[in-house]
């Protein structure tokens, strides 16, 4: 099987993911980040009624038009406890932010454009017009009205309109199941002693923090070693589990000791393609176990997580209605770059900011797929396109960002 450029690979893996249909319905609280599953109507009208946008006093417009007017206070509206009477020909109602504005009112007098008389009376000293500080009934929302319509992803800001709507649980669409294996017999789990032979088991964790940050929800199934019988127990608990998605770390290539695409092929999935013409990451493998996607990462951690942002972080987007965050930019070269070969490379680099204000990057000397240290540093992934010719210092270039980037 010939290397398939990473742009066909991406659209041949993403052509065969169906956004998931099933429906939860969850508590406010726990409805941050989620996906709206229909559209969302007010279950009220917000305000209920004319509400007062400031403190100070309810009354006729005509009453004040012009400054110097005295005026009656004979009563009170505050905020769950209106004013019941009627506001009449010289008359005002102390009133408080969002308290009812009494039948009769027509605009709100600020505290401070009132002077205080003796007894209930007040002078006025700014002149009134008809409405001002009145919020008005059905102002925000009315009732049967879709505020959040389906395929919103809830924030704070519509988890608030929500409960104003009277929204106690929202309809979202369930997460993305993510099971991942890690496989090798060298693999021991953080905080356990590599025997001689063996190294920490990184990649799992990584991957997980991928997949929870666009929303999937994560089924660890640890360390397998390179055994068929265990690889095959392990798909059996991905497929209990009901995964969406299988991740696999590690032994998908053709070695001695790389079982476990031959396992998987054996379980029954169609391997769609592997082996990707980039670099890090050439051996990864994409599948499909009914309707369970397989994705087979590389073993080693860089080539695994660049594996992961061009490939899981997209395909499990599509799945959970979530919007694919744009990751790419362009950024001046602080140092000239050599023409490239028919891989597409990620080179891991730093950004700065030149005088101007221009990003400005600058690729690690030191490339090795397996040092994580030099990619826990970078910011960004020099993006070089297959036969790129050579690029001199200040030209632009792509860049993949991994964080945001303030400078």
């Amino acid at each position: 099987m010939s290397l398939l450029p990473v742009e066909e690979a991406q659209a041949r893996l993403l052509s065969t993911a169906r956004p998931i249909v099933d429906v939860e319905h969850l508590s406010l609280h726990d409805c941050d980040g989620r996906v709206l599953a229909d559209d969302l109507e007010a279950r009220l009208t917000q305000p209920p009624f004319d509400a007062s946008a400031m403190d100070g006093y309810a009354l006729k417009a005509v009453n004040a038009a012009e400054p110097g007017a005295v005026l009656r206070v004979v009563g009170e509206s505050a905020a769950g406890h209106g004013f019941a009477g009627l506001v009449g020909e010289g008359e005002a109602v102390r009133i408080f932010t969002g308290a009812p504005v009494p039948a009769g009112a027509d605009a709100v007098l600020l505290q401070e454009d009132a002077e205080k008389l003796d007894g209930d009376l007040i002078r006025t000293t700014f002149p009134v017009t008809l409405g001002r500080h009145i919020r008005p009934r059905g102002q925000d929302f009315r009732q049967g009205d879709v505020a959040l319509n389906a395929g919103t992803v809830v924030d704070f800001t519509r988890i608030t309109l929500a409960a104003a709507m009277n929204h106690a649980s929202l309809p979202v669409y369930r997460r993305p199941r993510v099971a991942i294996i890690a496989t090798g017999d060298e693999l021991v789990s953080p905080g356990g002693q590599p025997g001689p032979s063996q190294i920490i088991g990184s990649n799992t964790f990584g991957i997980a923090a991928l997949a929870r940050a666009i929303g999937a929800d994560v089924i660890d199934l640890g360390i397998v070693t390179d055994d068929r019988a265990k690889i095959t127990h392990a798909i059996a608990q991905a497929q209990m589990a009901r995964a969406d998605v299988v991740v696999t770390l590690g032994g998908a290539s053709v070695g001695d000791h790389d079982l476990v695409q031959s396992t998987f092929l054996a379980a029954g999935m169609r391997l769609d393609f592997w082996k990707i013409a980039m670099r890090p990451g050439k051996p990864l493998m994409v599948g499909s176990l009914g309707s369970t996607h397989v994705l087979g990462l590389p073993g080693n951690p860089v080539s695994s997580m660049v594996c992961g942002l061009l490939f899981l972080e997209p395909l499990l987007a599509r799945l959970g209605h979530q919007p694919y965050p744009d990751r790419m930019t362009t950024a001046r070269l602080a140092a000239p770059l050599a023409a490239n070969d028919r891989r597409q490379d990620y080179l891991r680099a730093r950004l700065s900011r030149n005088p101007a204000g221009e990003l400005r990057v600058e690729s690690f000397g030191k490339q090795d797929s397996s040092m994580m240290n030099i990619f826990a540093q970078s910011d960004c992934l020099i993006v070089r396109p297959p036969y790129a010719p050579a690029l001199d210092a200040g030209e632009f270039c792509p860049i993949l960002m991994l964080r945001p980037f303030i400078g």
